[in-house]
């Protein structure tokens, strides 16, 4: 609840996939009304506000997320969290490929920040997903890797800027989780059985000896986006990777 006792409300994009899904349920948990954007129609099952067939990598989204917006009304937290990604040698990977990624994972960000500031009331949050490939990557993601650095850039760029307005902006770095997304890129990368075997490698590289689960990306989200708990955190970058980060490289 707001301190004027009205129900907090929260926007999630991306809202169909992993970790979207597991925010927009964390969220209706503590309490919040959710509105999920994503360009899949409604999953089933799916709880809260849905506004589905938007896809934030085109650039003519900006109208309709306006639209989108104004229907809402007025909100206390953005999640951004829309994201695609492209396992592919740099030296293989075209100007459209290249264009569709960045439109995707840093473009629609700084778009749909801009048009949520005028809705988004003092003491509001925003939250960018990015990527531990923001601060240490692989081969075969530069475009991925690139995004996701320009959306920790942002953040803090964007948390200079509305900080004065009473709006934080942080970001989420999460390491390997077990979503579709993950799955998808290993099996593209080493086939079935090979996508199986970098599964198994990714949890024996994390200190935990697993890979993370939504739910607990979710649950940072959700510490980032409630002022309550968080209210004077703001331009920051919080890694969730299970420790990854933490080992020397040439161990």
């Amino acid at each position: 609840m707001t301190a004027s006792g009205t129900t907090r409300v929260a926007v999630v994009t991306g809202a169909a996939g992993g970790i979207g899904r597991a925010c927009v349920a964390a969220f209706m948990e503590s309490g919040w009304d959710v509105a999920g954007i994503d360009r899949v129609d409604r999953p089933a099952g799916m709880p809260g506000r849905w506004y589905g067939r938007i896809d934030l990598g085109v650039r003519a989204t900006a109208d309709r997320l306006r639209a989108f917006f104004d229907e809402v009304g007025q909100f206390d937290a953005l999640v951004n969290n829309a994201a695609i990604t492209l396992p592919k040698p740099l030296v293989e990977t075209s100007d459209d490929e290249w264009a569709t990624v960045l439109a995707t994972n840093a473009a629609a960000p700084f778009v749909a920040t801009r048009e949520a500031v005028p809705l988004l009331r003092p003491g509001s949050a925003i939250v960018n997903v990015s990527s531990v490939h923001a601060l240490a990557t692989s081969a075969g993601m530069a475009a991925y890797a690139a995004s996701k650095g320009a959306l920790v850039a942002m953040t803090r760029a964007a948390a200079l800027e509305l900080g004065p307005s009473g709006i934080r902006v942080n970001a989420v770095l999460p390491g390997a989780v077990d979503t579709t997304m993950l799955r998808d890129d290993v099996v593209a990368r080493g086939g079935e059985t090979g996508g199986e075997q970098r599964l198994a490698e990714l949890a024996r590289r994390s200190p935990l000896g697993r890979i993370g689960q939504p739910e607990e990306i979710a649950s940072a989200i959700l510490f980032l986006a409630d002022g309550e708990r968080s209210g004077y955190v703001t331009g920051q970058t919080l890694v969730v990777d299970g420790g990854v980060l933490a080992r020397l490289a040439s161990e």
